[in-house]
């Protein structure tokens, strides 16, 4: 690493003083940034496949039990304004290595729970810590690298980060069916202790500073906070990301262990598997995504519309088939399912690109904010929805079919807000750059014109 005065202080790192940095560094520090959001995806998703255990356990209604993942989420939503602006202030690492700490203690209060009760203030322990560590990981990917490679390594980096889905879905699952309960979330709550000894060993906010935050009064918080909220890019954001996320999270964290097992009837070791299919396809379709994007940054929305709406049509399809749907098609649905988690990416793209780097904290989780605001919505429908068909008895695919219908609902609301939003993004655009975003036809058609 080079000394002297650092040629990056607080704005985006230009290319050329990133050749300054030793060439390993960045990687090194990705991956430090990578282990510690895989093992909070562990953490947050290792109730997805408890989710029968979790209601044998407590003897919970589908109601009841789905507050263990709406608390989480939520409070993990509920976060995202604070944890923003405690990352401006206090930078990357610090906030990656407590959020690290509340996950652990969290787990272990979920592990020894003696009630439902208390297995929620586990859960929203977890929701707290796991808030800190997406935001903080795109913080260090902003200052390590390139702006023109940054989309490309935030979706490397929010899939790679999904493996911890895996962890919870085989190794965890298996765990959890050789031993018990106590045992497995004792072990998941242990794992981040590999994260504090990594990050305390060689996380670094920015090439040439260790922790990059910046002092800030409360008020001068609140002021960056409004502003990165007033911007209509920030908000475009936050649909984006509202509109596309929230299929794979309900399916990965809580509902779709028991849509498999309970209502198509899947064998409990296949399911563990299935589990995971999203992840797998998001981690294969994402690069494309992060490529699509920064090859064409003003037709963002355009792709998470067509994600958005694909991933809907399929959850339809599944609803409306006669019967149950045909495994081929619902491991299919599962397949865009992973597009449009890793498409809920180009969210963070609008924060980036839409607000001065001093505000992306606050801004970035504005946008994380909206995601998990549709999951936890989407987490209690399903839930009322079941028990309005089943009357609190065990679920059925009747009772799912009826439930699921929660998804182009919640998707619906979303697309509203995002193409609102994106006219006042790009009137805004226009007024300040002079660049006027055509319709998408229209582009198409200009660009069929030219060729001919």
């Amino acid at each position: 690493m080079s000394s002297g005065a650092p040629p990056f202080d607080g704005g985006p790192p230009t290319t050329q003083a990133l050749r300054l940095v030793s060439r390993g560094l960045p990687s090194l520090v990705f991956g430090l940034a990578v282990l510690a959001y895989m093992i909070a995806v562990t953490q947050r998703s290792s109730l997805g496949v408890a989710g029968v255990d979790a209601a044998d356990r407590f003897a919970a209604s589908a109601t009841a039990l789905s507050t263990l993942g709406v608390m989480q989420l939520a409070v993990y939503a509920a976060m995202q304004v604070p944890v923003g602006m405690l990352l401006d202030r206090f930078g990357a690492t610090r906030l990656i290595l407590a959020g690290a700490i509340g996950m652990a203690v969290g787990q272990t209060v979920v592990a020894l729970a003696p009630s439902l009760e208390v297995a929620v203030l586990g859960r929203v322990l977890v929701g707290a810590g796991d808030a800190t560590t997406f935001v903080s990981g795109l913080r260090i990917l902003a200052a390590w690298f390139p702006p023109r490679r940054v989309p490309i390594m935030q979706q490397w980096f929010g899939n790679l980060g999904q493996i911890g889905q895996f962890l919870s879905a085989v190794p965890f699952a298996t765990l959890l069916r050789l031993t018990d309960w106590t045992t497995a979330f004792l072990s998941t709550a242990a794992l981040s202790a590999i994260v504090i000894v990594a990050g305390v060993a060689g996380l670094r906010d920015t090439p040439w500073r260790r922790f990059a935050g910046e002092p800030v009064s409360i008020g001068g918080a609140f002021a960056k906070l409004g502003a990165a909220l007033a911007r209509p890019g920030t908000r475009l954001g936050f649909w984006s990301h509202f509109s596309t996320q929230f299929p794979g999270t309900v399916f990965g964290l809580l509902w779709g262990f028991p849509i498999m097992v309970q209502g198509l009837g899947i064998d409990p070791r296949l399911a563990a598997v299935l589990v995971v299919a999203p992840v797998v396809a998001g981690m294969l379709i994402g690069p494309f995504i992060g490529l699509a994007t920064a090859r064409w940054p003003l037709r963002r929305s355009n792709l998470v519309i067509g994600v958005a709406g694909l991933q809907t049509a399929c959850w339809v399809a599944c609803i409306v088939w006669p019967g149950q749907p045909p495994l081929w098609w619902f491991l299919l649905t599962l397949v865009v399912t992973g597009a449009g988690g890793t498409g809920s990416n180009i969210g963070f793209d609008f924060a980036r690109t839409f607000n001065p780097a001093a505000s992306y904290g606050s801004a970035s989780g504005i946008v994380n904010i909206g995601g998990f605001t549709a999951s936890s919505a989407t987490f209690l429908l399903i839930g009322i929805g079941v028990d309005l068909v089943t009357g609190g008895g065990a679920p059925t695919w009747e009772a799912f079919r009826f439930a699921l219908w929660a998804i182009p609902l919640v998707t619906g609301l979303g697309i509203i807000g995002l193409l609102a939003e994106r006219r006042r993004t790009r009137s805004r655009y226009a007024a300040e750059e002079g660049v006027v975003v055509a319709p998408l036809w229209t582009a198409v058609m200009r660009r069929i014109r030219r060729r001919r």
